[in-house]
């Protein structure tokens, strides 16, 4: 099952959290899909008879808030990714909010990374098969 398509998430400032999400979409393996002056997307948007996508739009807006109790988790295809995302992230203006590695309290395979972006939204990776 996959329970999303798509989600969007706000910042005030897109010119300047858009080196940070180019940097780890790009680990993440999410392609740019669009870029506006008040947008930008990664992924793939899915298609009549096509559902086996997801995307992620970075929408401006005045009223947007960080929030510490929200995140957005993202797949990453392996441990190696995880570290990737995570070492990205930071070199593009993201601060840390949780190193690298397992996270057993989860379940045993559970490797992950959390980031906070530029504004200060909170950002996840995460690989479900263990630290190797």
């Amino acid at each position: 099952m996959r329970l999303l398509d798509h989600v969007s998430i706000t910042v005030r400032d897109l010119a300047r959290v858009r080196p940070f999400y180019d940097a780890i979409m790009a680990v993440l393996g999410a392609a740019p899909a669009y870029a506006r002056d008040d947008a930008i997307g990664y992924g793939q948007r899915n298609r009549d008879g096509d559902d086996d996508h997801t995307y992620v739009s970075v929408f401006a807006s005045a009223a947007a808030t960080a929030d510490p109790r929200r995140h957005w988790c993202f797949r990453a295809t392996s441990a190696d990714a995880v570290r990737a995302f995570h070492a990205a992230g930071l070199a593009s203006g993201g601060r840390n909010a949780g190193a690298p590695g397992p996270r057993p309290d989860y379940h045993v395979g559970y490797v992950a990374a959390f980031l906070e972006d530029p504004e200060g939204n909170r950002i996840e990776a995460v690989w479900h098969r263990g630290a190797s």
